[in-house]
């Protein structure tokens, strides 16, 4: 998998963006993708250095519309702490 297909998009929440002073950011990333592959992905798209990576599998919520009911998609996220010595994501700088 390319780096592109493995971070799908950013999760911006307000605990999410609490963490960004930390150098912490939060990722929804592809299924089948390791914290290996998160952390080189990072790396390539932001040019910056990873130290840890946690990885978390959202489940599916049950909703209901009148008498139909389903589940929402489930799917993955993942925590990415940077080194203190690199720079910030600029996607998230002007969010802050």
């Amino acid at each position: 998998m390319i780096a592109q297909d493995i971070i799908i998009r950013p999760i911006i929440t307000e605990k999410s963006m609490q963490d960004i002073t930390k150098k912490k950011y939060v990722f929804e990333v592809a299924k089948k993708a390791t914290k290996i592959d998160i952390a080189k992905a990072v790396e390539e798209l932001f040019k910056v250095k990873v130290v840890k990576v946690n990885t978390v599998h959202v489940r599916g919520r049950l909703r209901r519309q009148g008498r139909f009911e389903g589940y929402t998609r489930s799917w993955k996220k993942a925590y990415v702490q940077l080194t203190a010595d690199s720079k910030p994501i600029e996607f998230f700088e002007g969010m802050m």
